[in-house]
């Protein structure tokens, strides 16, 4: 008996609860991490609080910023945190589409995206923002005292943990590109000089207009181009080792 395909309406339901899961969870991380919002608002700018003058601090221009900010950044925490079980949810609305051989890549590919997300925001906030912070707060006129407004810190921080985790994701979009045979190694490899251009382009628009931080998003994004191209050659490798197998077996059997 083979399996007959949901009706839309059953569909839309599963999206519903799944959703409802997703939001569910999220809620559930924010409510025991809104206790600590202070807290953790303090060590995300603790890399710029290391590099003020003596005797100055950040400050709120805005009335509901104290509150609205370390609120803000608690809920992103969450989500952040939560993310595995949001990919998970959406793992499995999406699995029973997916062919075998698609279900095969796509659990380490989840993973790796995951793992590489959170490896960009580790990037962003223990190698990036030590040295943009350090290098803004040199070069300021004399006689200006550094006061960041709490708001427009987090703000600024949020984007650069955003851009530094999507870039990260680029071996995993380099991976689904060649597996889904939108492109070839070869074909990004006669490209590389566009994608390296690229890189910088992109670290220009997502990031604060300065070399440093620029750089810092362009060199690893070609470095994680680079280990794509590296990955996918290997699946492609295991591809065709596997399609001589099934022709060798099918071969072998006949008469």
């Amino acid at each position: 008996m083979t399996d007959q395909p949901l009706p839309l309406v059953q569909h839309l339901i599963e999206l519903r609860d799944r959703l409802l899961r997703m939001l569910l969870a999220v809620l559930l991380v924010f409510a025991g991490l809104f206790y600590f919002a202070n807290d953790i608002y303090a060590f995300v700018a603790a890399p710029l609080q290391k590099f003020l003058p003596a005797g100055a601090s950040m400050i709120a221009t805005d009335v509901t910023s104290p509150f609205f900010t370390p609120f803000k950044l608690t809920l992103f925490t969450s989500v952040v945190i939560a993310i595995p079980y949001l990919l998970y949810q959406i793992w499995a609305f999406v699995a029973p589409a997916l062919y075998k051989h698609e279900k095969r890549y796509a659990a380490p590919l989840l993973v790796a995206s995951v793992s590489l997300f959170y490896a960009g925001m580790a990037f962003a906030y223990f190698i990036v923002f030590p040295l943009v912070f350090g290098f803004f707060t040199s070069v300021g006129p004399a006689g200006v005292t550094v006061m960041t407004d709490i708001s427009l810190y987090l703000n600024f921080v949020l984007k650069l943990f955003f851009a530094f985790g999507m870039a990260f994701q680029i071996p995993v979009a380099t991976v689904l590109m060649i597996s889904a045979g939108m492109t070839s190694v070869d074909s990004l490899i006669a490209k590389r000089p566009y994608i390296v251009v690229g890189c910088f382009v992109i670290g220009m628009l997502l990031t604060p207009p300065d070399i440093i931080s620029q750089s810092l998003l362009a060199v690893p994004m070609w470095l994680l181009f680079e280990s794509g191209i590296l990955v996918g050659r290997l699946i492609q490798k295991s591809e065709k080792t596997d399609a001589k197998k099934e022709h060798s077996k099918d071969t072998s059997s006949e008469p």
